[in-house]
């Protein structure tokens, strides 16, 4: 196999050379990562020294601390999947995630964690495109149907419900898509996910086929945390929120096959900035409570507004608060438990449910994402 390595100036050259020549690979040259403390003049490694991979099918990490630490390691583990390779150390190996054509026009979209405002922004980006086009949305989730589930039309809060008490999550990431875009939208499973996004276990493929045999114009495709779905796409856009960088750990990786970075409720260098929302689907009437598990702004909320949870994702925490909220109408994010606690504690006390969607708002960002639709998507 073709390797390029990655050395460093504080090992003495000769062992270096000596590493290279018991190792079973064919050395197309090595990059010299740092480090001056034990070269002496011209040095010879017997291979030719490069600044690039090159036409290499492997990258081994001959290097080590001080030179490179585990953030810098990272960063090169990162380059080196973001070109399809695998990154090789003496303890460690990381392989780049596998992606597979759909066979139509598509665009992912990936998060650098949970409640990043990932879902709102594929939502976005699929209704903009479906003013023109014919979109279908697939959306990965660690709680989706066994097998890809088509949702044709927006489900209503009580089949949500009657979805939850047959024991499947009624707020996976696809229901809450076609709910606030009115898109298809096709729901897939996963799990485990690794640094680098690529999943144990997924009928994701089979989704992303099933949404192909429409024959959209266009495919977005939603992931799931920090997974990335293993489907090939023509652009990808990568949502970071608060606290996170695009370099931390194999961020860089994510960051480096993304084509636009949206940042929700941040502002970073080089990314678009970008605003969440909370915009009910229906009119309010009396005294309301919120229920949301993300950065969504209430300001604008025309309502009496007598109670506001941000413990969608925490059951204790949100069962407590069930118990003390006195309202008529809870508006709530399709997200967490937001079915089999919130719905259902309205329903046993006559109150009224009214699902949000999470309206995205900022400078240049339709612009922005409307640029990376593919040409054979466009009309």
């Amino acid at each position: 196999m073709r390797a390029v390595a990655l050395i460093d100036g504080e090992h003495v050259p000769e062992v270096v050379r000596d590493a290279l020549a018991e190792l079973p690979y064919e050395w197309v040259g090595a990059v010299l990562v740092g480090g001056t403390e034990k070269l002496r003049g011209r040095v010879d490694y017997g291979v030719p020294l490069r600044t690039d991979f090159g036409d290499a099918e492997l990258v081994v990490d001959l290097s080590d601390e001080p030179v490179l630490g585990p953030g810098e390691r990272f960063r090169w583990a990162s380059r080196a999947l973001a070109a399809g390779l695998p990154y090789v150390g003496a303890d460690f190996r990381f392989d780049p995630p596998r992606f597979h054509d759909a066979g139509v026009p598509a665009i992912g979209v990936v998060g650098a964690g949970k409640r990043v405002g990932k879902t709102a922004v594929a939502a976005h980006l699929a209704v903009l495109a479906a003013r023109d086009r014919d979109v279908v949305i697939v959306a990965m989730g660690r709680g989706g149907p066994p097998e890809p589930e088509l949702v044709e039309r927006p489900p209503a809060v009580e089949e949500l419900v009657e979805l939850s008490r047959s024991g499947r999550h009624a707020a996976s990431d696809h229901l809450e898509l076609a709910v606030v875009t009115g898109l298809p939208t096709v729901g897939c499973r996963r799990a485990g996910g690794g640094l680098a996004g690529r999943v144990f276990v997924s009928n994701v493929l089979e989704g992303a086929r099933l949404a192909a045999a429409r024959g959209p114009d266009l495919l977005v495709v939603d992931s799931s945390g920090t997974a990335i779905p293993p489907v090939a796409v023509d652009r990808r856009v990568l949502v970071v929120g608060p606290g996170h960088s695009l370099d931390a750990h194999l961020d860089t990786y994510r960051r480096l096959v993304s084509d636009l970075v949206v940042s929700v409720g941040a502002e970073l260098p080089g990314a678009v900035p970008a605003r969440i929302r909370l915009r009910p689907l229906e009119p309010l009437d009396g005294r309301v409570a919120v229920f949301t598990a993300g950065p969504a702004a209430l300001d604008g909320l025309e309502a009496d507004v007598v109670h506001v949870s941000h413990h969608l994702g925490d059951r204790l925490a949100l069962a407590g608060e069930l118990e003390r909220v006195e309202a008529d109408t809870y508006l709530v994010e399709l997200k967490g438990a937001a079915i089999d606690l919130v719905a259902e504690d309205a329903l046993a006390r006559g109150r009224r449910v009214v699902l949000a969607a999470d309206d995205l708002e900022g400078d240049g960002l339709d612009e922005a994402l409307l640029a990376l639709i593919p040409e054979t998507a466009r009309v």
